[in-house]
């Protein structure tokens, strides 16, 4: 009886063991699938994402060859910054920022606030009073004496949005 009873359990332990093995076999090789699936929409994703920005930047002084060598600049970004810092000390006139081609309207005045380098001559920008929001198309030029100056191309104010 205790062979019979013996045997039983080695039997039930042999097959509960299969069962466990095959679980978690398959378990593995469907995880691995589905890892294998999320891993491709990820790369997908990626390259999707990377083309839109690619796209997204093809107007940028960065990705401009002809623009970079026009201004033969060895040091791209130090010279953005340095136009970029031009047009923002704007910012602390009395009066605000006059290449955003607003006056200053009561108490608040108008800041460019972002900006976008597009090519060794034109620059887009945001600006604001807080309470209102405009964008503006400059110019710019490099003067012999290596200053930044600008000049307006467009400026557009949007109405007041009612609440």
């Amino acid at each position: 009886m205790k062979k019979a009873l013996f045997l039983y359990l080695f039997i039930i332990a042999l097959l509960m063991n299969i069962f466990t093995y095959k679980y978690f076999s398959s378990k593995d090789g469907s995880e691995l699938k589905t890892l294998t699936e999320r891993n491709k929409k990820l790369t997908d994703s990626i390259a999707h994402l990377s083309d839109k920005m690619y796209d997204e930047n093809y107007f940028a002084l960065e990705n401009n060859n002809r623009a970079q060598n026009y201004l033969n600049q060895n040091d791209l970004p130090a010279f953005a910054e340095k136009v970029k810092q031009a047009l923002l000390a704007y910012n602390d006139s009395k009066e605000g920022n006059v290449y955003t081609g607003q006056i200053k309207m009561g108490e608040q005045k108008f800041i460019i606030n972002k900006l976008k380098i597009l090519n060794h001559r034109w620059i887009i920008a945001d600006y604001s009073n807080g309470v209102l929001w405009g964008e503006v198309m400059l110019k710019y030029f490099v003067n012999d004496d290596q200053t930044i100056s600008f000049e307006i191309m467009d400026t557009y104010l949007y109405p007041k949005e009612l609440n």
